[in-house]
């Protein structure tokens, strides 16, 4: 180490190995790689980059495009270049037969034409790795170490404007420039593009990853990885067929069953799930912890390592909301995600009740604190996947992806992904700066470069990485990062099992200071699931008042019943018939209780899919629910009224409502006139029996001619209104000439005539 620190303060890099026991060995490997470092940094400054042969590259370049400015090489100002460069494929591990393939895509972002130009691939074969801060300099291009041998040069023909062009490398395995490879681990190489005029330049900084296979280097025990992979999906829909026949009450569909299959994953779900199966049959140390209600969705449930909570429901976003009766408003309970709702969802998908697995929770979209820990032990978890929050930007060596916390509840395992390689694996590039990690091929050689560098930091430390994949991920990628692992002599896949079982990297009061403080909850996250919470408690709310205050379950009579026991004769056959109205009495009960329940765990099911937090599926599951609810409602209506013509003082406004759902409601009527003059009763109670109508009167009184607007409401049991209103119009035409007119003059002629006799018949007083 001494030594090491005086040379890198002297400005020169040590390359050499981080291991081998014994100092003098390691002493005079250290010399001899300080005598190739120095060689390979005075001799290409003397000299300039040496070029290797390339006469055994086979390298094609197929143009269909265009040319740009001058552009610098660095990442920083590459960002202004009119060329970009991506990575669609490398060889990620290059074995002694893999020889090194390379396909880049290249861009022409001007509107000039760049004209004949040149992509250089080189290398340096003798370069070591020391530090995370080396190789991340380098992935920036921010470090400057030689090229001193070059891969590959590839012609490349004019670029049209706004045009791309494709470049092929391929390389023998029995190349020279391979050859020159004499120890194993991640080498930097540079990929540069430059026209012919200079008018145009671009460079990547990327990995050639040279496994032990055919090197005579002494090897070190591989380091354990996990790799983990969600199986879920956000294609979550709803099936109208199927939710229009429980709203029916078809009898056939109010089950279990049927709840389930009313809520799908989507049109191409079988293809998707043969490419998931086929996946798992060729990479049989891949890791999976299955959706319970997917594996419930597919055909033939995909084998699993583990299930995950329901739904993969946020218990991490229900931590950090900490509003419990927000979710029980929303129709969702604990028990509908909680350790035991997820094994009745496995039981039910492999079609066994004694079915049991290993249950592991999933993080949402906030980190697991100790809130969230509490949360998911109290809900009968006791182990659970950090995808991120344990370990964050920490410097030191990476170690076994395992902590044990106390909870309120109990012990939790939580077992945190390794955050450099399990970005990688979900597409994420280590940084911004990273000019190859803008592809999957371009971070899949990053990834496995990395991984390399993590086992050379300490090669004989035992230690188990967990590697988490992205849910939705797929197939082809998981397959090639699977394929490139398989492949690295230095890494070997374990499983959950052995994971689990392995000593825990940090307990007790270790593990509790190392636990996230803060939920990390971000404020679009924080949007998402209050609007879900805020779509399904509407819901879930119109829900509870068709239960409550408009279904008529009390309505149980059966014509068919009455008139079974009204027919019977004899006493045993009365006795018979008595009991055969009974039953029919109790299912008829029976019936309305089981359709709401039905419902309810259908609006339920919804709930806990929108409350994993991915928006798309929160806007058609709050979809499907709005319209649930709202079609309850909506099947009780008042049927449109004609405008009614009133001739007289008093006269009748006929109004019928019509139920369109499979049992009866009782419901109030309201009548609302714009007018003092002409006015209607104001409510009128009815029953209406199930998929048909009734009828309500309503009383007319006019005062004078005119017309009005009445506006008809439909109103719950406790005055709540509910379904579309209607508008109709009331006229009326009192004329002198009818019956009450005539009446009027008649008084009036008689109390005229009764004054004229009065006047005439009447005694003067003495004084007149």
């Amino acid at each position: 180490m001494a030594l090491r620190q005086e040379t890198e303060q002297a400005g020169i890099t040590l390359n050499y190995p981080a291991h081998h026991g014994v100092r003098l060995a390691r002493m005079q490997r250290l010399l001899r790689l300080l005598v190739a470092c120095i060689l390979a940094v005075v001799v290409p400054s003397m000299f300039g980059y040496a070029a290797a042969d390339a006469s055994t590259v086979t390298a094609t370049g197929k143009a269909s495009g265009s040319s740009s400015t001058a552009a610098s090489r660095t990442t920083s100002r590459q960002k202004d270049s009119t060329i970009s460069m991506s990575i669609d494929s490398a060889t990620p591990v290059v074995t002694a037969s893999s020889g090194y393939h390379l396909q880049l895509t290249l861009r022409n972002t001007s509107s000039v034409a760049t004209g004949d130009g040149t992509v250089t691939v080189a290398a340096n074969a003798l370069y070591t790795f020391v530090s995370r801060t080396d190789i991340q300099d380098w992935a920036q291009g921010q470090s400057r170490i030689p090229m001193n041998n070059q891969l590959a040069q590839v012609d490349v023909g004019s670029i049209a404007a706004h045009g791309t062009t494709t470049v092929t490398v391929d390389i023998d395995a029995s190349a020279a420039q391979l050859a020159a490879i004499t120890s194993w681990g991640p080498k930097p190489v540079r990929i540069s593009y430059a026209s012919a005029s200079g008018s145009a330049s671009a460079s990547l900084h990327t990995f050639l990853t040279r496994s032990t296979d055919g090197l005579t280097t002494a090897n070190t025990p591989a380091m354990n990885i996990t790799v983990v992979q969600p199986l879920s999906t956000t294609a979550w829909q709803s099936n109208t067929t199927i939710v229009s026949n429980i709203v029916n009450a078809e009898h056939a569909w109010l089950n279990s069953s049927s709840i389930v299959r009313a809520v799908f994953t989507g049109t191409d779900a079988s293809k998707r799930e043969r490419a998931e199966s086929q996946l798992l049959t060729k990479h049989a140390k891949l890791q999976v912890v299955a959706d319970p209600m997917y594996l419930q969705s597919m055909s033939i449930p995909a084998q699993a390592s583990a299930i995950s909570q329901p739904g993969m429901f946020d218990i991490t976003g229900y931590a950090a909301l900490n509003t419990p009766a927000a979710y029980q408003s929303a129709g969702v309970n604990t028990t509908d995600w909680n350790a035991s709702a997820s094994m009745a969802a496995y039981r039910s998908a492999v079609g066994s009740t004694n079915a049991t697995h290993d249950i592991i929770a999933w993080q949402g979209s906030g980190r697991w604190t100790s809130q969230a820990l509490n949360t998911a032990r109290e809900q009968g978890y006791s182990t659970v996947i950090a995808t991120s929050g344990y370990d964050a930007g920490s410097s030191g060596t990476v170690h076994t992806g395992k902590y044990v916390v106390s909870t309120d509840f109990g012990d939790v395992t939580v077992l945190a992904a390794q955050q450099e390689l399990t970005g990688l694996a979900q597409g994420k590039a280590t940084s911004s700066e990273a000019d190859s990690e803008t592809s999957d091929a371009g971070r899949l050689s990053r990834f496995v470069a990395q991984s390399a560098f993590y086992q050379m930091e300490q090669p004989y430390t035992s230690r188990n990485l967990l590697v988490c994949l992205k849910s939705g991920a797929s197939t082809a990628l998981i397959d090639t990062l699977m394929s490139a692992i398989e492949q690295s002599t230095w890494l070997n896949l374990t499983d959950l099992n052995t994971l689990i079982a392995s000593d825990a990297y940090a307990s007790g009061a270790d593990a509790a200071s190392l636990v996230p403080q803060s939920s990390g909850l971000s404020e679009a996250a924080r949007k998402r699931l209050e609007a879900a919470l805020s779509t399904f408690a509407a819901s879930a709310r119109s829900l509870s008042q068709f239960k409550e205050h408009i279904l008529y379950a009390n309505s149980t009579s059966s014509p068919s019943a009455s008139a079974t026991a009204s027919t019977s004769n004899s006493g045993d056959e009365q006795s018979l018939a008595r009991h055969d109205a009974t039953k029919v009495a109790e299912n008829n009960a029976k019936g309305p209780s089981t359709w709401m329940n039905c419902l309810a765990s259908l609006h339920s099911r919804m709930g806990v899919l929108a409350l994993s937090g991915n928006a798309a599926v929160i806007q058609r599951m709050g979809d499907a629910a709005t319209g649930l609810s709202s079609t309850l409602l909506n099947n009780v209506s008042i049927t449109q009224t004609d405008t009614v013509t009133v001739v007289s003082e008093t006269a009748s406004l006929p109004v019928t409502v019509t139920n369109a759902n499979p049992y009866p409601v009782r419901v109030r009527v309201s009548s609302l006139t714009d007018s003092m003059e002409i006015v209607t009763s104001r409510y009128a109670d009815v029953t209406v029996p199930a998929r048909g109508e009734a009828q309500v009167t309503f009383t007319i009184r006019v005062a004078t001619s005119g017309s009005t607007s009445v506006h008809l409401t439909l109103l719950d049991r406790k005055g709540s209104g509910f379904s579309s209103a209607q508008t109709t119009t009331i006229t009326s035409s009192l004329q002198i000439s009818d019956k009450t007119g005539i009446a009027f003059i008649g008084v009036a002629f008689l109390l005229g005539v009764l004054g004229l006799w009065r006047q005439f018949h009447r005694k003067k007083d003495p004084d007149e």
